[in-house]
């Protein structure tokens, strides 16, 4: 009975898939295809507004309208031409001052939102398609045109028994008003555009410039960690010269902890510069804005995991008490996955004090096989913390330099949660 619920569950499981993959396709299909009859409804719609309007077709013509302009975030081109075909056959069939003015209104509209959200060759070519259209349809169906030739001799100032029309009389003005109405959208969608593209380049380079100067950070830390390694080499030697001949039990432990340094060194030196040998954009992957943080120059040995009281000291003087909890117990690590566990928690733990709003937080710092888990949980706030420094950035770059994986987000049941693996080589373990 077990393996026949087992083999059950995928076939349940298939039919929301299937769907899920056909429905697209077919919303597309079905938009495409009011966008076909959106002009036919149109004229309908008017056609039969000359008596009064319909309540339906009126609902059913600002619901296809709807259905083309959302097309115009796919097919902007195409979709503008339904768009226009609809509001020609409005002014074709009601030729009133309104309805006029109700075609620029659509044009306008279309042609600032594509100015907004496509590449000028585009945005450029929509307005000369919707100024084409407009002008030839308000010359070819003028309003207050559909007056009766018939009529006795008009009163003074008419013209078959019907006021003359602004849009006649006046074709430079008409023109001049087509023209500025367009130009007018399509610059403040243009202007919107490259507002928005400015902002992003200058996200783009903020985030740069945060990787940049995390990884010179991480330099400097690195020759700490190497000038320490060095001096424990370069003392260790002139032990165990000294004592090669009196006591070679002494200048063979000596030589042991050479080794035991030297290769630990090595194997940090080699990971990181290989991964700051990288390219930036491909470091910057996935790297997004987040908050305060300040590069500092370390004056002191560089610190680890069992500098963590420290760190809890500091967050409890500043009003969140923190508990740290270690699952695996506390075991030596490689000096460059300790240095960057004690950074993360460092960076963690200064954004809940900073904007979670919370005074509990808890850590969990769990040594597994192969790898190192870190958590830092908080019931505060939960949104994304808010301002201009790059901790996530710097956080994130640091996980990435020594292949790890980094997350961090509002919580499902409230808070913020940031959790990073870093993996321990062979030689750490």
């Amino acid at each position: 009975m077990d393996i026949e619920a087992g083999q059950a569950a995928p076939e349940q499981g298939r039919g929301p898939r299937v769907a899920g993959r056909l429905w697209p396709p077919v919303r597309t299909g079905l938009a495409w295809s009011g966008a076909v009859v959106y002009p036919f409804v149109t004229y309908v719609t008017f056609d039969h507004g000359q008596q009064g309007f319909d309540a339906l077709m009126v609902l059913a013509s600002i619901a296809l309208t709807a259905v083309v302009a959302s097309l115009l975030r796919r097919r902007p081109l195409p979709a503008l031409v339904f768009l226009l075909l609809g509001a020609v056959t409005a002014t074709m069939e009601m030729r009133k001052t309104e309805v006029s003015y109700l075609q620029i209104f659509v044009g306008v509209c279309a042609v600032g939102y594509l100015a907004a959200t496509r590449p000028r060759r585009t945005s450029v070519a929509a307005a000369l398609m919707a100024f084409t259209a407009q002008l030839l349809s308000l010359f070819a169906f003028p309003p207050d045109g559909g007056c009766d030739p018939t009529a006795g001799v008009p009163p003074q100032g008419m013209v078959n028994g019907c006021a003359p029309s602004g849009w006649v009389s006046n074709n430079g003005e008409t023109v001049a008003f087509i023209a500025v109405a367009l130009i007018a959208a399509w610059m403040v969608g243009s202007s919107s555009r490259e507002r928005r593209a400015h902002a992003q380049a200058l996200r783009s380079q903020a985030t740069a410039r945060a990787i940049t100067a995390e990884r010179l950070r991480i330099a400097r830390e690195l020759h700490d960690m190497i000038a320490h390694s060095i001096g424990v080499i370069a003392i260790q030697a002139g032990v165990g010269s000294r004592v090669i001949e009196t006591q070679p039990a002494e200048a063979r432990n000596a030589l042991t902890t050479i080794e035991n340094t030297s290769r630990e060194t090595l194997a940090g030196l080699r990971r990181t510069l290989v991964a700051l040998r990288k390219p930036e954009s491909d470091a910057a992957t996935g790297a997004e804005l987040a908050p305060d943080h300040e590069d500092v120059t370390p004056r002191e040995p560089t610190p680890g995991l069992a500098d963590i009281d420290r760190l809890v000291a500091s967050a409890l003087d500043a009003g969140v008490r923190v508990e740290v909890r270690w699952p695996g117990g506390r075991e030596p690590l490689p000096a460059d996955i300790d240095l960057a566990a004690f950074r993360i928690l460092q960076e963690a733990l200064t954004n809940v004090v900073r904007h979670a709003g919370t005074d509990t937080c808890r850590v969990s710092v769990e040594r597994r096989a192969a790898e190192l888990s870190i958590e830092i949980e908080d019931g505060g706030r939960g949104g994304l913390p808010a301002g201009t420094g790059f901790g996530l950035v710097g956080m994130r770059e640091r996980v990435a330099l020594l292949h790890g994986r980094f997350t961090a987000g509002p919580r499902p049941e409230g808070g913020f949660r940031v959790a990073a693996l870093l993996p321990v080589p062979e030689e750490g373990r």
